[in-house]
């Protein structure tokens, strides 16, 4: 299973990310976040869209 996660650098979303990396039955994650996430992970990408009204 893939996943999408807008927001990662919030609160809320930093527990999904976290939950999301440790559960063996997710492949990959995807981060759209406004600002970099200090994070590396086999799993994990990220995109960084700075301004999302753009």
């Amino acid at each position: 299973m893939k996943v999408i996660i807008t927001g990662a650098t919030g609160f809320v979303g930093e527990g999904v990310l976290l939950e999301c990396l440790q559960n063996k039955s997710i492949t990959e994650v995807l981060l759209i976040n406004r600002r970099h996430y200090d994070l590396q992970h086999p799993k994990l990408k990220e995109i960084i869209v700075v301004d999302f009204f753009s």
